[in-house]
């Protein structure tokens, strides 16, 4: 839970609001997963925050990410969504930095199997390497209040969005540094990682719609710590983009 990493874009989006819709008085949100009109609030083409340009999707069907959560609560509470709305923390919501708002999604902590489904009426979190951030209901939901993050897969429910059955806990966690059609070029990715001195680091072949695919990553991880170390080491190599990959 981070004060910091949620207020610029707020205010960001505040201003982005004022400009193109007029106030409005929020309906009340549904209490289960549906297909829901775009708001007119929170939705601009992009915005940035922190030099980090942020381009909103055009819908949240077959969205599916791995990666960390946080939460927000008390801080918070009572006060305005990207939406409009009013946060509130005893409610199953949270926030993200790029789906369309409001979006219904089901975050499965894959450290105990637990999943959630959550309303989406915010943006954030802004902090390097999270993907979501939850209200203090859905973190308790979860079993993540005391730790204040978890590592996650974040499935959207959206009317096209493939089957959202939960995954079930997953003990072995790793970091994806790049994934090539040529056994060659990943090779030479995994050398290089591993002449910086990166423990684990392994060539994964994969078949992904129809095609062969070879995975560098390195690992395995076990706690959301061990993960951020390993991101800013493969950062630190070269690495633009890395991201969690599953075992």
């Amino acid at each position: 839970m981070n004060r910091a990493h949620r207020l610029p874009a707020l205010l960001v989006l505040a201003a982005l609001a004022a400009c193109s819709a007029p106030p409005q008085r929020p309906q009340p949100a549904p209490d289960v997963p549906r297909d829901e009109p775009r708001a007119s609030r929170g939705n601009p083409p992009f915005y940035e925050v922190a030099g980090r340009r942020y381009v909103v999707l055009a819908d949240a069907a077959g969205y599916v990410e791995q990666g960390v959560a946080s939460w927000y609560g008390p801080d918070f509470h009572g006060k305005r969504t990207a939406t409009g709305e009013t946060y509130d923390m005893h409610a199953m919501t949270g926030a993200h930095p790029t789906l369309p708002l409001p979006a219904w999604v089901r975050v499965t902590n894959l450290q105990n199997g637990r999943s959630v489904d959550v309303r989406l009426n915010d943006r954030g979190p802004f902090a390097k390497d999270r993907i979501i951030d939850l209200s203090r209901a859905a973190a308790e939901r979860l079993d993540m209040i005391g730790s204040g993050t978890a590592l996650v897969e974040v499935r959207s429910l959206a009317t096209g969005s493939p089957g959202a059955a939960a995954p079930a806990p997953v003990s072995r966690f790793y970091a994806q540094a790049g994934a090539f059609a040529e056994p060659g070029n990943a090779e030479r990715l995994a050398t290089r990682l591993r002449e910086a001195g990166i423990a684990g680091v392994a060539v994964a072949e994969a078949r992904v719609d129809g095609r062969r695919l070879f995975r560098v990553r390195a690992g395995p991880v076990g706690s959301v710590a061990e993960f951020d170390q390993l991101m800013d080491r493969l950062r630190g190599a070269g690495v633009e983009s890395p991201r969690l990959a599953l075992e």
